[in-house]
């Protein structure tokens, strides 16, 4: 099979062909370019890599510690009929578990460091069908949590900054006041630390307190619990499993599932994604235009080259695909240089961070901003093929004016002082 000639020229032109002063310029530039591609499709690939296992993180750390959906009794007070409710929810096929749980908030004192907490009151025997954490702490912090217990489970970090460990007391502080003669006084609760745990989400980690349903109810004054957790069998299919259970559920009941209970810092992610998918694309691009210059330059070069090939009968096609043919070899390298570099560093991110954080003894990832402390990495095929796809389609786009001019050069104009 003889290959065209128009390949064979081009790939000649992009290696600059004669070891010229000039020509080695020109190649200069067309290495420049392709350097150009490829750390921008490299920059493109890590990024979006990063931010893709930056969202699974913490949606998975905060999965581990929230439900799929929550149910909730108007004003926060105990479910009307909890058997009922619990009936029902069960026999949707798409719950595998639910358990009920009270939720307020409240603060937590030890001397005079006082912290502002969510209280969560649990069911130790149900809580780990629907959640990881309590899986987790099963045959630790929530075998001590009994009724008229009063002991409690911290997040670690809470647990920190109070400067308490496991058998110290702590003061409960309910927000509703007690009725007194000398007017409304908070009412404070004795409790035991029996537990810590550490879910890698700070926002929990920091706030979160766990202790016995009973306990809770006694201390804030409920009835019974105050709402139910669910567990679905796939947690992506949570907004639609709760619609179903709105329609069918008895009561004036509140319903939320774990995308609409961070919906704002999930949209933000996105809108993120999507702006810096934007703005690494323009670096691409403009690291594809420089193709431009580079091929303009080398068809002024070859102007009586041009010539000679169109005496010879070489169509003005022939002479505009040779050119493409050289551009197009050039974004072709730089994207798979790219791809090469960018799948190298998203999938060895967790190595790469931490030597550089020593070396540099910095931390890139405050968890308490960030949520989490450690940079992670998910390449997906989603973003890898658009990437690839929009390199290459942008490089071609770049090479269609040079090669327009050069088909369009007059061979008697450029033999004329040959």
């Amino acid at each position: 099979m003889q290959i065209p000639y128009e390949l064979i020229l081009g790939w000649r032109y992009t290696r600059a062909g004669r070891a010229t002063r000039r020509n080695g310029f020109i190649s200069f530039i067309s290495g420049v370019s392709m350097l150009g591609i490829a750390l921008g499709v490299a920059a493109l690939i890590i990024v979006l890599s990063v931010m893709n296992g930056f969202q699974k993180e913490v949606r998975d750390r905060m999965l581990g510690v929230v439900s799929h959906i929550e149910i909730y009794a108007q004003g926060g007070a105990a479910l009307p009929d909890l058997a009922l409710t619990l009936s029902e929810v069960r026999a949707n096929p798409a719950v595998i578990a639910a358990a009920p749980f009270i939720a307020t908030q409240a603060l937590l004192a030890r001397g005079e460091d006082m912290k502002g907490t969510l209280v969560r009151g649990i069911d130790p025997a149900l809580e780990p069908g629907v959640t990881d954490l309590a899986v987790e702490l099963q045959s630790t912090g929530l075998k001590q949590l009994v009724p008229g217990g009063f002991g409690v489970v911290l997040g670690i970090d809470l647990a920190r900054s109070l400067g308490v460990r496991v058998g110290d007391p702590v003061t409960l502080i309910s927000p509703s006041g007690q009725v007194t003669p000398a007017g409304v006084v908070p009412r404070l609760k004795q409790m035991t630390v029996v537990g810590t745990f550490n879910s890698g989400h700070y926002e929990y980690d920091s706030a979160l307190v766990m202790m016995h349903q009973d306990d809770a109810a006694k201390i804030f004054r409920l009835e019974g619990p105050s709402g139910v957790r669910l567990k679905l069998r796939d947690l992506h299919q949570a907004r639609t499993v709760a619609d179903q259970l709105a329609a069918s559920l008895s009561g004036d009941l509140l319903i939320r599932d774990w995308t609409r209970q961070n919906r704002t810092w999930f949209a933000a992610v996105q809108l993120e994604k999507r702006m810096m998918f934007i703005i690494l694309t323009l670096i691409v691009a403009v690291a594809a235009f420089n193709l431009v210059s580079t091929l303009v330059m080398t068809v002024t070069d070859k102007r009586a080259d041009i010539a000679i090939l169109r005496t010879l009968g070489a169509s003005p096609g022939s002479i505009m695909g040779i050119f493409v043919v050289q551009g197009a070899m050039v974004g072709v390298i730089g994207t798979l240089a790219g791809l090469a570099l960018g799948l190298g560093v998203a999938f060895n991110i967790d190595v790469i961070v931490p030597a550089l954080e020593n070396l540099l003894h910095a931390s890139f990832l405050p968890k308490e901003i960030y949520l989490i402390n450690s940079m992670p990495s998910e390449p997906q095929r989603s973003d890898i093929l658009p990437i690839t796809v929009i390199s290459l389609v942008l490089a071609f786009l770049a090479t269609i004016y040079p090669s327009w001019r050069a088909s369009r050069v007059n061979p008697a104009e450029a033999l004329r002082y040959e």
